[in-house]
This record gives C-alpha cells, sequence and structure tokens, in this order.
C-alpha cells in the first residue's frame, strides 16, 4: 500500500468539496485488504484529515461475526462511523440481515449507515426491514441506498425519514429529488467540487443550476463505470496526476484502449487533466 499515496488523495478529497471520506469501501478494494490494512487506513486518513472531517470505514462481510469484529477494530482504530453492506452472496433472508445489523450495531457504540446495494449482494434490504432497524436501533442512523429503485426509496423516506445518501452517481441528482440528503460517491474523486456545486444548488432551491450540473457530469458518470468503478477510479487518479496505484486480483488494471476512452469521458465532462 501506497501510504503517502493515502495521505495525498485524503487531503484531495478535502480540499475539492468532500466534508467526510469512506474507506475500505466494498466497492473499492476492502475485498482483498487485510484486516490489520482496513486499521492502519483509517488511522492514515484520519491523522491526515484531522478531527472537523467525518471519517466513515466500511465493516461490512458475509459472515456477522467478521463483520462484528471488524466494527470493534474500526472503533479502536479512530472512524466516526460505520458503513455496513448487507451480507453478499449467501442471500440470508430479511429475518437474517435485520438480525445480523442489530448483532453489528449492538457491538458498537459508533453510528451505523446501512449499505444497500442488491446488484452486489444479492439481495435488497426490503423496505420494511429499513424502517424497523432505523426506528429501533438507535446507532442505526442512516442508508447508503444503491438499489436503483427511486419509488421504494421515496416511500422509505416518508414511512420514517431515514437519512438517504444516494449511492449510484448517475442517479445523485434524482434521488435528491425524493429526499436524499447527500451523497456517497465514487465519482467524487474526480468531480467532488461539482458534486458539492451540484447539492449546494438543489438545496438553495436552484433546481435548474443543478439540472445542469447532473447534465455536464454524465460523461464522468458513465465513464467511470465502463468497466469494474475502483480500476477506471484509480487509473483516473492517474490522468489527473494523483496517486491511483495498481490493483490487487482479481481486480486488473485498465488496458491502454479503456484508459484512452476514459481520458475522453472525463474531458467531456470537465474534468482537467494532466
Amino acid at each position: 500500500i501506497d501510504w503517502a499515496g493515502i495521505e495525498t488523495l485524503a487531503a484531495h478529497l478535502v480540499a475539492n468539496g468532500h466534508d467526510g471520506i469512506v474507506v475500505n469501501g466494498t466497492t473499492g478494494e476492502a475485498p482483498t485488504t487485510k484486516s490489520s490494512e482496513k486499521e492502519e487506513i483509517i488511522r492514515v486518513v484520519r491523522n491526515t484529515v484531522g478531527p472537523t472531517i467525518k471519517v466513515l470505514s466500511g465493516a461490512g462481510d458475509n459472515e456477522t461475526e467478521y463483520s462484528i469484529n471488524q466494527a470493534k477494530r474500526t472503533e479502536k482504530a479512530g472512524a466516526d462511523g460505520l458503513l455496513v453492506v448487507t451480507p453478499y452472496y449467501n442471500k440470508p433472508p430479511q429475518a437474517g440481515i435485520e438480525a445480523h445489523f442489530r448483532a453489528v450495531a449492538a457491538a458498537t457504540d459508533l453510528p451505523i449507515m446501512m449499505y444497500d446495494i442488491p446488484g452486489r449482494t444479492g439481495v435488497e434490504i426490503e423496505s420494511d426491514t429499513i424502517v424497523k432497524l432505523f426506528e429501533t436501533v438507535d446507532n442505526i442512523v442512516a442508508l447508503k441506498d444503491a438499489k436503483g429503485n427511486i419509488a421504494a426509496t421515496s416511500w422509505v423516506i416518508k414511512r420514517c425519514g431515514v437519512p438517504v445518501y444516494s449511492g449510484d452517481d448517475i442517479l445523485n441528482l434524482p434521488f435528491l429529488s425524493v429526499g436524499a440528503v447527500g451523497f456517497v460517491s465514487v465519482c467524487g474523486h474526480t468531480v467532488g467540487l461539482q458534486l458539492k456545486a451540484m447539492l449546494d444548488a438543489w438545496f438553495a432551491g436552484n433546481s435548474v443550476k443543478a439540472l445542469e450540473i447532473h447534465q455536464q457530469l454524465l460523461p464522468v458518470f458513465t465513464g467511470t463505470f465502463r468497466t469494474q468503478g475502483a480500476i477506471l477510479t484509480k487509473a483516473a487518479m492517474s490522468l489527473m496526476g494523483l496517486p491511483g496505484g495498481t490493483t490487487r486480483l482479481p481486480l486488473v488494471d485498465a488496458t491502454e484502449a479503456q484508459i484512452e476512452q476514459l481520458r475522453k469521458d472525463l474531458t467531456a465532462g470537465g474534468v482537467t487533466l494532466k
């Protein structure tokens, strides 16, 4: 791990509009980093950004015991909160999903953001389960929603008022329109200031400006996910003169053709490259 590179990227995110940073996320490379590495990543980012920037760390796994232990390690390492994904691959029923979140929440005093991404986990957190957990577990305080079901999200917000953060960049603006409060963004690595401007415009009542920014960023949203998001985000960092680094198997680095297409997508979205 390029520890100095982590410091540089954390500082880059803070300078580009972020008021919080998620580390060790399963959309990134948490599946291939060791527990000890995850802890050190938290400490390095925490020390870099200082006390005013919130640091959340992924603590989700398809084994509840591991998730509990990771939650405890995360708290000890100095994170402000946890991002806990639905158990993946083993496809538990809703009763199992509920029990999983309750067990992790009971093991820590940190606030928890639930993470619903059925396209990756194979099973969704159903609306009734989200509402029940938010209303009955004190330290479950938010939802990262990457389900892509705006109708379901609308009803969840109406029913319980859970703070929802969009987990799908191309749907950031539509999520705001139904009551979301922010984003947990992949494209924030490249267009953080623009996303912050869109958020500010929306909450200032300037929906025209927010839509203008959304449409300007469409090539970035699309281009970042032409293949796996972490692969092209690392490539994008390198194109911007930042420490992108290499991937760990089973991810592979972007090809020259993919990098060239990414360059076109980022340029079309207004990103300045080296």
